[in-house]
């Protein structure tokens, strides 16, 4: 059976952890591995750590950074950030990383997805969609943080990456990222109803009421969080947090049965 999950996302520039609002206004926030760490002490159900300039700046993924995590993490790890080929994505794998995320490449050669899925399993391979609302409805899709906008009808697109063996789709609602105003519910039950593979939502999230709610609703589900689980209080002062065991069973104590 499968069950919800509460995942913090971590954004990486230049080897710090920062965080954004809407995809900009960078705050440094601290040292990813010093996160890894606490979110291991805080026994967090899964980790999604992305590199936000590998791909805008055409890198190589940093296998030696990247190995420090893994090293660290006694949790899943998703690791996200300028693969562009199935050889980047095997070394990455090979060093202790459970999943990769694929953004901008899928668009760009959507048969990767099916290369590596054949050489791993689909369990191992994630596609991260970041989406806008159009003015006048829909969402369009954006990829290089958001500074490049695609045509692709975001409905079609989840289902040829699932056809093409994609084991889980993360959605980023840019709009929403970084305000902790709400998870926007509408979406993510639009998404509910066309996605067959497990489903991540992020964005917006507000608090341990958002997390239930989401949950409660469209169980199984992905919860993920960046702000959320780095600030603290109204000032955001910067603050690693994760909910402790007994607020995470509340959370998921009226999730439904599958």
């Amino acid at each position: 059976m499968l069950r919800s999950r509460v995942i913090p996302i971590l954004l990486v520039r230049e080897k710090g952890l920062v965080k954004t609002t809407k995809f900009k206004d960078d705050k440094y926030v601290g040292d990813p591995l010093n996160a890894v760490r606490i979110f291991n002490e805080k026994e967090a159900d899964e980790l999604t750590i992305l590199d936000l300039d590998a791909t805008v700046k055409g890198n190589e993924p940093d296998y030696g950074v990247i190995e420090s995590w893994a090293a660290e993490c006694r949790m899943p790890l998703c690791y996200g950030g300028g693969i562009k080929t199935l050889e980047q994505a095997l070394k990455i794998l090979s060093l202790g990383v459970e999943k990769i995320a694929l953004s901008s490449v899928v668009l760009e050669n959507p048969e990767l997805i099916a290369e590596i899925s054949e050489q791993v399993g689909s369990q191992s391979v994630v596609v991260v969609i970041d989406v806008k609302k159009r003015l006048l409805g829909g969402y369009k899709i954006y990829t290089h943080n958001a500074t490049k906008s695609h045509r692709h009808d975001l409905f079609e697109l989840i289902r040829k990456v699932e056809s093409l063996g994609a084991g889980e789709i993360v959605i980023n609602n840019i709009d929403d990222d970084g305000t902790m105003q709400g998870y926007n519910y509408e979406l993510m039950a639009e998404l509910k109803k066309v996605t067959k593979v497990p489903l991540t939502y992020a964005g917006g999230c507000n608090g341990h009421k958002d997390l239930k709610k989401a949950i409660k609703e469209f169980s199984p589900i992905g919860v993920a969080a960046g702000s959320l689980f780095v600030f603290k209080g109204k000032y955001r002062a910067v603050l690693i947090n994760y909910p402790n065991q007994f607020e995470k069973n509340s959370l998921f104590e009226m999730e439904k049965i599958y």
